[in-house]
C-alpha cells in the first residue's frame, strides 16, 4: 500500500466522516462547519488527481465565500423551537423512500462497475493551472472577453442600482 492509497483512504473517511456528522448534527451552524469539513477533504482528493486548480477554486469559493454565507444567514435567521414548524410525517416517508431508492441506484451502478481499468494517480497535465490558461487564452480568448465584459456590465450596473437607492433616500 503506497502513500496515495493511505491519504485517499484518509480523505475519504473524513470526508463521509464529517457529511454523516453534517447531517446528524442538531445545531444549523455546526452542520455548516462539519460541510466545510467536507469541501476541504474534496479539494484534497483534487489534490490527489493532479487537479490543483480545481482544488484551490473549490476551498476559495465553496469553503470560503458560500460556506461564510450559509453561516451569516443561519445565524441571521435566528431559528427557535417556538419558531420550528409542524414535523409531517408524510415528508418524511417520501424523504426514506427517496434515499432509499437512491441507494439502490447507487448499489446497482456499482455493481456494474469495470474494476480492472484502475485509474491512474498524477498521470498527465490536465489539471495544471499553466495548461488550464493556454487553453482558455488560446483556444477560447473570444468567449473569456465577452464573459469578463458581461461581468463588467453588471458589476456597473449594480452600482448605479445602489446609487439611485442612496440618491432616492437624500431625497
Amino acid at each position: 500500500m503506497n502513500i496515495t492509497t493511505i491519504i485517499f483512504i484518509l480523505l475519504s473517511v473524513m470526508a463521509l466522516g464529517s457529511a454523516i456528522m453534517m447531517i446528524t448534527s442538531k445545531s444549523p451552524v455546526h452542520s455548516v462547519l462539519w460541510l466545510i469539513i467536507v469541501f476541504f477533504a474534496i479539494s484534497g482528493h483534487y489534490i490527489l488527481l493532479n487537479a490543483q486548480f480545481l482544488a484551490i477554486v473549490n476551498i476559495i469559493v465553496y469553503a470560503g465565500a458560500i460556506m461564510v454565507l450559509f453561516l451569516f444567514v443561519v445565524m441571521l435567521m435566528n431559528l427557535n423551537a417556538e419558531t420550528e414548524p409542524i414535523k409531517n410525517y408524510r415528508l418524511q416517508l417520501v424523504g426514506v423512500v427517496s434515499g432509499c431508492s437512491l441507494l439502490l441506484i447507487i448499489i446497482m451502478a456499482l455493481n456494474r462497475l469495470d474494476v480492472e481499468n484502475v485509474v491512474e494517480m498524477k498521470v498527465g497535465d490536465g489539471g495544471l493551472i499553466k495548461v488550464l490558461g493556454m487553453t482558455l487564452f488560446k483556444n477560447y480568448v473570444l468567449p473569456f472577453e465577452i464573459s469578463s465584459v458581461l461581468f463588467l456590465s453588471a458589476m456597473i450596473g449594480a452600482v448605479v442600482i445602489g446609487k439611485k437607492d442612496m440618491i432616492a433616500d437624500k431625497k
